[in-house]
């Protein structure tokens, strides 16, 4: 009998087998846990606007918004000075009175809600820290904390509101309310109608580096231009609609800072006026090419349009040219965007310019021209993947969703690490300087590139075209968007450390610090792995464990399709997919998205069962191999092991009926009880009983717990005696009438010797001890836990230490200087012989 497993008799009893008793699995009184209730009680109702399935309804709408925004760049204060037109249509069916604004820069302002609450050392903050709970260490904060509050202090931040008129010129009556300004209506403007206003402000710009931004300026000193060289990055630079929603009305949340943005979609014209040395990107497609490139610059972004790899349309001599010339005079670039929800651009005298068309087919957009502006701090990093990254995010991402929709998608360098507005995104990683000229990255760096350009261009997919509430619902661009770019990242490069894993989200489903993940954006304690690695986790999941591929991508496409342009919640997510697969799925978002339960099932026990046949010819001789199995008596081995002598082995002579016959010995008279005991059974129950002794096949029971309380399907790898394995999938459902602990019956011919849960770590259970039966040796953690440096790897400086000179060892050093001092002394000799022969 295999001693790794406990044994216990299946006995037959009346044609059925009887396991172990029940008393192991029943629910403490009170306890009982419905994971699988429906989870439409907890979602909103649905109605004309989204109906039940999950999609937009018969009477959906949505709000317009339609801009034309003339600005102006003032390089040498920093600021922009702009007038905007404003179209509003009122496609809801509700009369308004009053229009809301959003007035993002005043986030910055010193009497803003985002300053007046922000935590000193509180949870996300930057540049400070908080001391030891038992006081022995001083509260800190980093010079870079002291260089923000100096900049706070000596900036007027915030927007100027210099004037707001309907578009007879009237002046229209205003409030400004923290982030949001109520601009006042002289009518009610009724469903259907179309309202102007026109706006005049300014504001100064932020130095990112200095106040950590959504965008701003970047300063150069070093360049060599008197004064230095800027890059800027404009982005939330003008008063933009607040969304009027059928599910909110307006949807006015003071705009704090970890809550992105709820917007219209709408058509923009942009009129930019920069120094004529500058060159700008922006959401769009550029109108006056003639005006602002030379015929050189736009005969290379033709041949781009064609070609294998990036071609520069501003190369790096020329970028370095610009930063060391400088200009006095100006140029309006302008650009259309139509159907988007918001406009950014990036305007610098430092950018190198590269672009390549992608040749997307079909209807929608056959060409895109993918393009990156970055600065020689980039190169030569940006210039290899920037562009090509661009595409390869497109490619991936339409296969899950829709034909890339508009003219162009862009990759932008400067001081923002990585953020996303309608065909132009800012990307930061740049390259190192070396003593020798040249510039070298890490692979993080490289990693980090490649990964910020995949996320944020996929953000124009969500959630700039499917136009999800990013101030309440985090989750919903940021984790599908990373569960996505994690698909497209490893479809690149399958070997380098993405870090989407499953298992890359345990630490945070255990920790004090979860949330669940339909929290509001501003209240989530830990944004991270709360908005971005959870679901996207969740998701892969969703995919590759739960309802597979196939099932997955088609749902996935037509929630994409279905809110393409359109502002779904998380209901019509929820709808969607399961709608679309066919699959419930509500104990799944129940537990992922609305709870801080976490996966942790653990393999608890195995009872191998044999069949008691009831004939005693049988199974007496199990009996009897049951009993050998067992261990000796500890005693009696002892005093083998001393020389004992055994009685009954010194007096053989002295025998009976019980030397030959012991207690398993089989009679007439249990073999005349087996024939009573058959005849007794129906023929079916013959059949039956004559069929399992015959395949004598092994009864397994499996007792699993669910510790964690996120009920997840149980992946069950089998090795037997033979070597081979076999994997068992068992849905999630068996645990939707015993939450906490459930009970398998698996029958096999072969003999089992070893079970595990989820052995490619699938479902981010965080023991994966406990999943293991019989229990493994556990890994030792002495040398993971003193080796800091184990998961940093692609930060080493590879590319700068292969060039450096290879130092020789002591014995070689000691070897070279007596070499060199018996050449010196060769040489004394030498000369001391030529003065004696002179």
């Amino acid at each position: 009998m295999n001693r790794l497993l406990h044994p216990l008799i299946l006995a037959l009893m009346t044609g059925l087998f009887a396991t172990t008793s029940q008393s192991a699995i029943n629910q403490t009184k009170g306890d009982f846990v419905d994971s699988f209730r429906q989870l439409d009680e907890s979602l909103p109702t649905p109605n004309v606007y989204r109906n039940a399935s999950g999609q937009p309804g018969h009477q959906y709408w949505q709000q317009q918004a339609d801009y034309t925004i003339r600005a102006t760049l003032n390089e040498d204060e920093r600021s922009l000075s702009a007038n905007l037109d404003l179209s509003y249509r009122n496609n809801s069916p509700d009369s308004l009175s009053y229009l809301w604004l959003q007035l993002d820069q005043n986030k910055f302002r010193s009497d803003s809600m985002a300053e007046l609450t922000a935590e000193f050392a509180g949870n996300g903050s930057r540049g400070s820290k908080t001391s030891a709970t038992d006081g022995k260490e001083p509260h800190k904060m980093s010079l870079g904390g002291l260089r923000r509050q100096q900049f706070m202090a000596d900036n007027e931040l915030g927007y100027d509101i210099l004037t707001v008129t309907a578009g007879n010129g009237r002046a229209l009556p205003h409030t400004i309310v923290g982030t949001l300004m109520r601009v006042d209506l002289p009518r009610p403007l009724k469903p259907g109608q179309r309202t102007s206003l026109s706006i005049d402000y300014r504001f100064n710009i932020l130095e990112e580096d200095a106040v950590w931004a959504r965008g701003g300026y970047e300063h150069f000193p070093d360049d060599e231009r008197e004064g230095g060289n800027d890059i800027f990055l404009i982005a939330q630079w003008f008063p933009r609609m607040v969304a009027y929603t059928d599910y909110e009305g307006w949807t006015n949340k003071e705009f704090i800072g970890r809550g992105e943005f709820t917007l219209e979609f709408g058509n923009y014209t942009l009129e930019l006026t920069v120094p004529d040395d500058h060159i700008v990107s922006s959401t769009g497609a550029l109108e006056n090419a003639s005006e602002v490139l030379t015929a050189t610059q736009r005969q290379r972004l033709k041949e781009a349009e064609t070609a294998e790899r990036p071609v520069f349309v501003v190369t790096a001599e020329e970028a370095l040219k610009n930063e060391k010339d400088g200009t006095d005079g100006t140029k309006t670039w302008i650009f259309k965007a139509d159907n988007v929800r918001d406009v950014a651009w990036a305007s610098s005298r430092k950018f190198i310019w590269d672009a390549k068309g992608y040749q997307q087919g079909g209807d929608v957009q056959p060409l895109v021209m993918a393009m990156s502006f970055y600065p020689k701090e980039g190169e030569p990093l940006w210039s290899k993947y920037s562009t090509e990254s661009v595409i390869h995010t497109m490619e991936v991402f339409s296969r899950f969703s829709f034909d890339y929709p508009y003219p162009t998608a862009q990759s932008v360098n400067g001081p923002v690490g990585g953020m996303e507005y309608p065909m132009i995104t800012f990307n930061g990683p740049r390259t190192d300087l070396q003593d020798d000229g040249r510039r070298t990255y890490t692979l993080a760096e490289k990693r980090f590139l490649i990964g910020v350009v995949i996320h944020e261009v996929g953000h124009i997919y969500f959630p700039m075209i499917v136009n999800s509430d990013e101030r309440q619902w985090t989750w919903m661009d940021e984790g599908l968007n990373s569960y996505l770019d994690g698909v497209a990242g490893r479809e690149w490069d399958p070997d380098m450390p993405w870090g989407v894993e499953p298992r890359g989200i345990v630490d945070y489903m255990k920790s004090d610090q979860q949330v669940p993940i339909m929290t509001q954006s501003d209240s989530v304690l830990n944004l991270g792995p709360n908005a971005y690695g959870k679901p996207a986790v969740a998701l892969n999941i969703l995919r590759e464990t739960i309802l597979g591929r196939e099932l997955f991508d088609f749902a996935l496409r037509e929630y994409a399709n279905r809110w393409r342009f359109k502002r779904p919640t998380p209901a019509d997510f929820f709808r969607t997919m399961e709608e679309a697969s066919g699959v419930d799925l509500d104990w799944f978002w129940r537990g992922w998205f609305y709870s801080t339960d976490h996966v942790d099932l653990s393999l608890d026990k195995i009872y191998q069962l044999r069949l008691d046949t009831q004939n005693p010819d049988i199974d007496f001789g199990r009996r009897r191999q049951e009993e050998a199995d067992k261990p000796p008596s500890l005693y009696v081995m002892r005093n083998h092991d001393e020389g004992k002598p055994v009685w009954v082995d010194a007096n053989e002579d002295v025998r009976d009926f019980y030397d030959d016959n012991d207690r398993f010995t089989p009679t007439n008279a249990d073999r005349n009880t087996y024939t009573a005991f058959l005849d007794e059974l129906e023929d079916w129950e013959k059949a039956a009983l004559a069929r399992a002794i015959e395949e004598d096949q092994h009864y397994y029971v499996f007792e699993f717990s669910n510790l964690g309380g996120l009920p997840m399907p149980i992946l069950l790898e089998l090795t037997y005696a033979d070597e081979s394995t076999e994997m068992l999938r068992i849905p999630a459902e068996i645990w939707r009438r015993s939450h906490h602990q459930v009970q398998k019956l698996i029958t096999r011919q072969k003999t089992l010797v070893s079970a595990v849960i989820d052995p490619l770590w699938e479902t981010a259970d965080v023991d994966v001890e406990n999943n293991h039966y019989p229990r493994r040796i556990i890994p030792s953690r002495i040398e993971s836990f003193k080796d800091p440096d184990r998961e940093g790897w692609e930060y080493r400086e590879i590319m700068r230490d292969l060039n450096i000179d290879l130092e020789p060892s002591k014995a070689e050093k000691e070897a070279m200087e007596a070499e060199e001092n018996e050449e010196r002394e060769s040489d004394s000799k030498m000369n001391a012989g030529l003065e004696e022969d002179g």
